[in-house]
């Protein structure tokens, strides 16, 4: 993953300076962390689909229910801190071009 990321930045500073772009970093960087964050949001869905499933499969054991419901809490809990960093993210570096 994180040589996938240094590609993708490298490659899009090649870019700017063959268009004759001084090199819009603040716009790398952008792009770059809410890539990152869209894929943990993805992550964070996936486990709460997990725990769903699991809660789903229990068979009402309580062990399993407890363990599915936490899995579910913490995707939850992952997705609300992933949209708030991304609203961070954005608003500070909105803040800084200006």
């Amino acid at each position: 993953m994180k040589e996938t990321l240094i590609t993708l930045a490298t490659k899009t500073q090649i870019n700017n300076l063959a268009n004759g772009d001084s090199g819009d970093i603040e716009k790398t960087v952008t792009n770059i962390i809410n890539a990152v964050i869209g894929m943990l949001g993805i992550v964070c869905v996936i486990l709460i689909i997990i725990g769903g499933i699991n809660y789903m499969t229990s068979s009402g054991d309580a062990g399993k229910v407890k363990k599915a419901k936490d899995i579910i809490l913490y995707g939850i809990i992952g997705m609300v801190i992933c949209v708030l960093a991304f609203a961070i993210t954005n608003f500070v570096i909105g803040a800084i071009n200006q």
